[in-house]
């Protein structure tokens, strides 16, 4: 039986498709293709946070909750300011964004929020088989994550788990004008674990701790760190939790554009959108998407040329360090931060540099872990 018909078909309501969604909403390029959205629950998300640096004035400006110009990187034997100019540092809240986008959506007279949950795609008869019903499209953007990736041992996986306390204070505390990407003074046994703080006043900051590590732990692990720096670094003895965030995001060199095809696309991190050296994913979303809608409008797959090959293997080989010699992380980290200007490390994260400036990066992180590596992953 045929289902409903659709021009394209976003199997999942998270970061990357409802971004996506607006994306094809506001190009009247797509004007008149009926687009469906397609996720279990739509739901309002108050358990996120995006954060992200760019120049200038952006996109999503007005629904911001904080912005940093200034930064600091902290290890145990030394401590760096890092002036973010021209870049600012933004932070944005899943409840805004959620609240923004499926409004937006519901406003536009092509695009479907349905609620149901997809359990296949065949490309073939091109049907999107949910539980209540199927989907038929010319074109599937899909974020599930392909079962391979938990079922396969030949990719390295290293997973950014981690626990935030938003707390509130009773005395001045924090710098509102400076936030801490990384802090490594206080870190687990033989591991790549630190402490980030997003202050959004003097008494009011997201306090997160965080592991870049192979494996996961218990809960407990997370809330005994977070009590011991607010009371052993930050010297706080009072203060009000208000809210609390957790997650995992993989780090990982699995080859997900693998699974793109002329009829599949596959989006967020079910894609391989998320950067696998630093975990970050949100303008890496809006990038993909970007690419994504100036190869449907030029003739081409939309997943064409979504990948650099070169950053894919500098971060297969930062990734394999990372796995085989966990506890290296700071230094590491404290070379990236000390031997590179802020405008150099980020244009490099964004992907952005020509291969002199990538020798650069190199030379400053260099280790002997650096060379086995390379050549571990050269050979695969």
């Amino acid at each position: 039986m045929l289902g409903p018909v659709y021009f394209y078909v976003i199997v999942g309501g998270g970061l990357a498709g409802l971004q996506l969604a607006l994306r094809l909403k506001d190009d009247v390029f797509f004007k008149g293709k009926k687009i469906a959205i397609i996720d279990p629950s739509f739901n309002i998300s108050e358990d996120k946070t995006w954060c992200f640096w760019e120049q200038g004035k952006g996109r999503w400006d007005s629904l911001i909750s904080a912005e940093w110009k200034t930064g600091k990187f902290i290890s145990t034997t030394n401590e760096e300011d890092l002036d973010l100019q021209p870049y600012s540092y933004k932070m944005l809240t899943s409840e805004k964004f959620f609240e923004y986008a499926l409004a937006e959506i519901r406003k536009s007279e092509d695009l479907f929020l349905i609620e149901d949950e997809i359990s296949k795609i065949d490309p073939v008869t091109m049907k999107a088989v949910g539980r209540k019903k199927t989907y038929n499209a010319t074109h599937f953007f899909d974020s599930r994550i392909p079962s391979e990736y938990f079922e396969t041992q030949d990719y390295t996986k290293i997973y950014q788990h981690f626990k935030g306390y938003h707390v509130k204070t009773e005395t001045p505390v924090f710098d509102p004008d400076q936030f801490t990407m990384m802090d490594f003074r206080l870190t687990y046994k033989n591991s790549t674990s630190f402490t980030y703080i997003l202050p959004f006043s003097a008494t009011e900051a997201l306090v997160e701790y965080t592991f870049f590590t192979p494996f996961l732990t218990e809960e407990e692990i997370y809330d005994e760190q977070l009590k011991k720096y607010l009371s052993e670094y930050l010297n706080i003895d009072t203060y009000e939790i208000l809210n609390e965030e957790k997650g995992n995001i993989p780090m990982t060199d699995f080859p997900f554009e693998k699974n793109n095809s002329s009829k599949i696309t596959k989006i967020g991190t079910g894609g391989g959108w998320v950067k696998g050296s630093t975990g970050y994913s949100f303008k890496h979303t809006e990038k993909k998407i970007t690419k994504i809608i100036e190869n449907i409008k030029s003739g081409y797959e939309p997943s064409k040329d979504l990948f650099r090959s070169k950053y894919k293997f500098y971060d297969a080989i930062f990734l394999d360090v990372l796995a085989r010699r966990n506890e290296k992380g700071e230094q590491i980290f404290s070379k990236f931060y000390q031997k590179n200007s802020v405008e150099e490390i980020f244009a490099y994260l964004d992907e952005e540099t020509s291969f002199a400036e990538d020798l650069k990066i190199m030379f400053s992180l260099f280790d002997p872990e650096f060379i086995v590596s390379f050549f571990k992953k050269f050979r695969l």
